[in-house]
Formats: structure tokens, C-alpha cells, sequence
């Protein structure tokens, strides 16, 4: 196959044109303006559709728009943007409607720094708008992932009829890698017979709200929402186990900081630390019953969480541990990445004290 070299921001970009893609709405932040530049340019001439908004409010509701009509449609932004469009990812969930939604992690909170952080792991995995929804979460460790996983997204998208979210730190969003295009087998998919697209053939109109005013028609729609979030769970739950066979200190790290922990853990077994990493690939659904099957092998001692957050993540960890083990952390935030030696200072220090 042939390999190229992109960028991480416009191969997502491409992946979504060729997922299928024909409208997008963004509104400029760093690190993610490549996305949006190879948009204007590129989306038109697949003939598509692109709108640079006013704000990131008015894109997510011209996703919104454009998702009602049963297109595929995709925004992206960096972490302040994501924090305003919250209330209309809300609204996709709540009105069942599929769309794409890509964060470039940058330095937080407030404004913060240009750097790449993951500092906006409880936002997308809790769901940062009102109310009891969820959406799926995949986080890319590198260019290709993040490609096809973008495209990917684009088909959970549709079968579940809701919101799905790719969360990259701003280091996938801004290096350059070896990138195959691959050959996709796509989902089979439910017609979109629900979309407001004019009657057609239809006996009435299609009408999506999300404003439902007595509480027992509210309390239906949230269990049927809910159907689905098992659904989810049941069926898109992913991670990489990478050194694990004789694994007896386990590095938990997503995105970025994994590729460092495999760097770490490579490094430690020449000093006769067995480590190996667990990588979630979805952060929502996240791998809780892997993790806990890991932590009840004999031959594991411990775990260390390696995150570009002050331990967003970490809160996940525990609770799949649930006390079976140790769990230590080491982060840095703001911009700042972990590097290889630091991290394998801290798995040593974890070390002497489980071992």
C-alpha cells in the first residue's frame, strides 16, 4: 500500500471528506486551524459544503441543521471552542442526531496555552451539556489512527443516531506521520427515515425537538436515550495492550503520553522492570472490565497513569482497579509533555513501593 506523509489536523480533515463528510462549520482556534483551512479549500470541491461561523455556538447549531437533514456533517475546535459548543452537542443527543465533533486539546483551563494537553478528558467523557446523555469518545495515538478513527466515527455516528466525539492532544493535531489510506468496509446502516429532508413519499412531516414539557414524556425520552448508552457500551468498547504478557507494573495512557509509556516501558524491561502499557482506544466506553481483569492477575503489583492532565483519567483507573491494586500518577499540564526518562523515574519510585 502506499504510505504518505500528512499532517494530523488535515489527514482528519480528508477523512472525514472521504467518510463522507459534506458539511462542516468551524470557527478559527489554535492547534486545530488546519482542519478548517483544508475544509474551505477541499470540501467544495467535493461537493460539499463549508461555513466559517460567526462563533462556535452558531457551528454547532449549523451542525445541528445540517444533521437534521440527514447529511453527514462535522465541526471541530480546540478546547475553550469545544466548552461553548457543549449546550448543542446536548441538543444532538437529545434529538438523536448524528455528528462528528473533533477537539484539538490545548493548555487549559480558561484560554490557556497553544500546547497540547488532555486537560479536557472530563468534559467529553462526562458529557459537558445538561443533562443524562453520553457520547462515544476515540482517542488516536497517531496520524493513522486518528484517520481511521475519524471515519469510523462517522458510521457509530449513524447507527446510533448520536454525537461522537474524536479527542486528540494538540501534538496529533500538529505532527507529521507515514499515513496509509485504507480500504473501508463500511457499517451497514439504517436508512435515515427519521431526517427532516421534506415529506417525500411520506403520509406526514418529520419533526425534531428536544423540548419535551411534561415530565413523564421526558422521563420516556431519557430511558430510550439511555437504551442506546448500553448499547453503546456493549458494542464499541476498545484499547491496545501493548507488553502485557508478563506485565508486572502496568502503564495506563491514552493518546500521546502512550506512546511515551511504550517508549518508558521498553526502556524499563532493559532494566529488568517488567512493564507494559494499557491503552484505552474510547475513553467512553471505557475498557473498566479489561482493566479489572488485569488487576486481579497475581504477577501484577501495580499501575501507574501517565496523563498531560492533572489526573483526569486517573479517576477512571481507580475505579476499574477498585483498590485491587496500587495506582500511582504522573502528569504534567499546561502544555507540558511527559517525557520518556520522567516517566520511567516514576515507575521506578512506583516500583520499590509495590514490588
Amino acid at each position: 500500500m502506499k504510505r504518505e506523509i500528512w499532517k494530523g489536523s488535515e489527514a482528519i480533515a480528508e477523512a472525514a471528506i472521504r467518510a463522507g463528510c459534506r458539511c462542516f462549520f468551524g470557527y478559527p482556534i489554535t492547534p486545530q486551524n488546519e482542519i478548517p483551512e483544508y475544509m474551505s479549500l477541499h470540501m467544495p470541491q467535493s461537493g460539499g459544503v463549508f461555513v466559517q461561523a460567526e462563533s462556535e455556538l452558531a457551528a454547532v447549531n449549523m451542525v445541528y441543521g445540517a444533521a437534521a437533514s440527514g447529511v453527514r456533517a462535522m465541526t471541530s475546535s480546540s478546547s475553550p471552542g469545544v466548552s461553548l459548543k457543549q449546550e448543542g452537542i446536548s441538543y444532538l443527543a437529545a434529538c438523536q442526531l448524528p455528528a462528528v465533533i473533533v477537539n484539538v486539546m490545548r493548555g487549559g483551563p480558561g484560554l490557556g496555552s497553544i500546547q497540547p494537553a488532555q486537560g479536557d478528558y472530563f468534559q467529553a467523557t462526562r458529557g459537558g451539556g445538561n443533562g443524562d446523555y453520553r457520547t462515544v469518545v476515540l482517542a488516536p495515538a497517531n496520524i493513522q489512527e486518528a484517520v481511521d478513527l475519524t471515519q469510523e466515527a462517522f458510521d457509530i455516528a449513524d447507527q446510533y443516531r448520536n454525537p461522537v466525539v474524536l479527542l486528540a492532544d494538540g501534538l496529533i493535531g500538529q505532527m507529521m506521520e507515514p499515513i496509509v489510506w485504507k480500504e473501508r468496509t463500511p457499517r451497514t446502516l439504517p436508512e435515515k427515515t427519521w431526517a427532516a429532508c421534506g415529506r417525500g413519499n411520506r403520509d406526514h412531516n418529520n419533526f425534531i425537538t428536544s423540548l419535551l414539557i411534561d415530565a413523564p414524556s421526558c422521563e420516556a425520552h431519557n430511558l430510550e436515550l439511555h437504551k442506546k448508552v448500553l448499547e453503546m457500551e456493549k458494542n464499541e468498547c476498545r484499547w491496545e495492550e501493548i507488553l502485557l504478557d508478563d506485565a508486572e507494573m502496568v502503564l495506563v495512557a491514552y493518546g500521546t503520553p502512550s506512546r511515551v509509556a511504550q517508549t518508558a516501558a521498553e526502556n524499563l524491561r532493559r532494566q529488568g522492570i517488567k512493564a507494559g502499557v494499557f491503552r484505552p482506544i474510547t475513553l467512553w466506553p471505557y475498557p473498566y472490565a479489561r482493566l479489572r481483569e488485569i488487576a486481579d492477575l497475581d504477577r501484577v503489583k501495580g499501575f501507574l497513569t501517565v496523563e498531560m492532565s492533572l489526573g483526569q483519567m486517573l479517576d477512571d483507573v481507580n475505579l476499574a482497579v477498585a483498590e485491587r491494586k496500587p495506582v500511582k500518577f504522573y502528569g504534567r499540564c499546561g502544555g507540558k509533555i511527559p517525557g520518556v526518562s520522567e516517566v520511567e523515574r516514576a515507575v521506578q519510585e512506583a516500583w520499590k513501593e509495590v514490588k
